[in-house]
């Protein structure tokens, strides 16, 4: 069973003078634990499908099925529960809180999440993960991009999500940071099991994913069927 069904989607927006189709009929699906990676030229509406996939927004046309249950026509509270107990995200500019430390930062979403007195440890375990427990009182400004970047993925894989977006995660670094956090990116995909979707214009990223979509012209298409 898929765990992520995309039916007949379109995205349209209204500028003030005109109706802009950002996404366009689009149909795919992902299977559970795989990875996949979505590419396409810059204002190509990735982003939007994947805040639409994540149900921070809400298609124009077409549905989103989470565990074939529709996830797209819910209100945004009901989004919000999934979200918290389903999703996890990690970003280009990372969201850290500049007055937490590492381990209140990678704590909080389970201080949402669970709000027990085992939530130190599981923050623990993944900050042990990505290589940063010398740093764990540390506040974000006295960590490097690359750092702080993998305190960002700390964050989102300590609930252990079921799926995990990534928006351009590599975005703001440099080459040899960003292949070092490609690289933990995909450990702790295969060891946790969380579906991966990632949106990027960095095709080397794209390739060691185990699927490749191409957005263009506000259309979705198989890799193979792609110039990539």
């Amino acid at each position: 069973m898929p765990i992520i069904k995309v039916s007949n989607l379109s995205k349209t927006v209204d500028s003030g003078y005109e109706k802009i189709e950002i996404l366009k009929q689009i149909n795919f699906q992902i299977d559970s634990g795989d990875s996949v990676a979505i590419v396409g030229a810059s204002g190509s509406g990735k982003s939007t499908l994947l805040g639409l996939m994540a149900g921070l927004d809400t298609p124009s046309d077409g549905e989103i099925l989470f565990k074939n249950e529709t996830f797209s026509n819910l209100n945004e509270d009901k989004r919000a529960a999934i979200r918290s107990n389903s999703v996890g995200f990690v970003f280009q500019n990372f969201y850290l809180v500049p007055g937490l430390n590492v381990l209140e930062n990678v704590m909080l979403p389970l201080e949402i999440h669970k709000g027990d007195h085992s939530i130190q440890q599981q923050a623990e375990k993944y900050i042990e993960k990505v290589g940063l427990s010398h740093r764990i009182k540390h506040l974000p400004a006295q960590l490097s991009g690359g750092e702080q970047q993998r305190v960002a993925l700390a964050r989102a894989f300590v609930t252990e999500p079921e799926i995990l977006f990534a928006d351009e995660p590599t975005g703001n670094l440099d080459q040899h940071t960003g292949e070092h956090i490609i690289d933990l990116l995909f450990q702790l995909n295969q060891s946790t099991s969380t579906t991966l979707v990632l949106v990027t214009h960095d095709m080397a990223l794209a390739k060691k994913c185990q699927s490749q979509y191409h957005l263009d012209e506000g259309c979705i298409i198989e890799n193979d069927e792609a110039s990539l």
